[in-house]
């Protein structure tokens, strides 16, 4: 039996399924409660670390440049993110967030309850050993 079918790791992916579907869920209510769209969270959470430029938006959330700029647009049109020059090469423009967007952004994600009260029930020692795994995972995942 191969490490991709053996019950387990099906029932594992399975569970990570659901998990995903509920946090989607969540996260695109909490994105409607503060009249944003899903992809406009999303860059505003991206944008936490820091100004960068849209073409990394676009390939960091897997969709085409050319909707990045709408987004870009709409947020910027309500005061969320500016477009500046990159001070190293000024064809390139970087997205930032605003103070009102970082704001809207730690908001938003305070607004998650989806794992809390499961993680809760969970040790201090447990939530870091899955965090760790989580880590190893996706460490595994982008190389």
């Amino acid at each position: 039996m191969s490490p991709q079918s053996d019950p387990l790791t099906l029932e594992v992916v399975d569970l990570m399924a659901r998990l995903v579907s509920l946090f989607h869920k969540e996260y695109e209510e909490a994105a409607a409660a503060r009249s944003l769209t899903g992809a406009q969270a999303k860059v505003l959470a991206l944008l936490r670390r820091g100004p960068m430029p849209m073409r990394h938006i676009a390939q960091t959330l897997s969709c085409e440049p050319s909707n990045i700029t709408g987004i870009v647009d709409r947020l910027e049109s309500r005061g969320f993110v500016t477009r500046e020059a990159d001070p190293q090469d000024r064809r390139v423009k970087l997205v930032a967030a605003t103070d009102a967007g970082r704001e809207a952004s730690e908001e938003l994600r305070d607004s998650l309850n989806f794992a809390r009260e499961p993680l809760a029930a969970l040790g201090e020692e447990e939530r870091a050993t899955l965090r760790d795994l989580l880590r190893r995972m996706l460490e595994g995942a982008s190389s």
